[in-house]
């Protein structure tokens, strides 16, 4: 993908979730069942970066859960990271940073030493380019302990016939086809105004070698989510 593309796209998303902050986190209040999974399985007294973490609604999770953790969690937006602040309990060990994943040297913010748990749930479909994918999570594998966990979730809207619908020509922001990657679509979104965003629709195999050339090695997988429980791909990685 050209450089320029992938940074329209970027912005593009930005844009999006600038100006519907508000109405996203009132749609994103509860966990999805594959979230709280993966929290069935988790251990105390350890430290957890959660890689866009929207509107802090892992975080009241992780505090009703009474998991005993340290907890930072990550989101490019000021007005998300506003609403993750709220409503949590004082004795909870949480922190909230500003941070783009799409800038180069975005590790860099993150405080040493590496963490036991990374999460990305709903955040890997949202990076425009393979490219950068790739450059994303290399700069991830540093940040995660020899035995540490990375727990990701990728949307599988086109499991789903209403939300297929829901896919608009590339037209619409003046792009064409051939200007993005296969996989690549324009969601439009439809509460408190009209909308559109990039998302990428990852495939298993796709995951599995984005693991493989970032030092990660896939230990399991599951679908979840959703009426028919598969609008979420859940993958488990482990440092190899």
């Amino acid at each position: 993908m050209d450089d320029k593309v992938t940074q329209y796209l970027i912005e593009l998303n930005h844009q999006f979730y600038q100006t519907f902050s508000g109405e996203f986190s009132e749609t994103r209040q509860r966990l999805q069942p594959g979230v709280d999974r993966i929290l069935d399985q988790l251990d105390s007294q350890i430290r957890i970066l959660d890689l866009g973490c929207g509107n802090g609604k892992l975080a009241r999770a992780l505090a009703q859960r009474d998991i005993a953790c340290s907890y930072l969690g990550t989101d490019f937006s000021s007005d998300l990271l506003a609403h993750a602040r709220e409503n949590l309990p004082d004795d909870f060990a949480a922190r909230f940073l500003e941070l783009d994943l799409t800038e180069d040297d975005w590790g860099k913010s993150l405080p040493p030493p590496p963490f036991d748990t990374i999460f990305a749930f709903a955040t890997l479909h949202h990076i425009p380019s393979q490219t950068l994918r790739l450059h994303t999570l290399r700069e991830i594998r540093p940040r995660i302990k020899p035995d540490g966990v990375f727990y990701l979730s990728n949307w599988q809207f086109l499991n789903s016939p209403r939300l297929k619908k829901r896919v608009q020509p590339w037209e619409k922001v003046g792009l064409r086809e051939k200007d993005v990657e296969e996989g690549d679509y324009l969601m439009d979104w439809r509460r408190g105004g009209y909308g559109l965003r990039y998302v990428h629709h990852f495939t298993p195999s796709e995951l599995a070698a984005l693991a493989e050339k970032s030092r990660f090695q896939v230990e399991g997988d599951f679908y979840s989510d959703g009426k028919e429980g598969n609008l979420g791909y859940y993958q488990v990685w482990k440092p190899s």
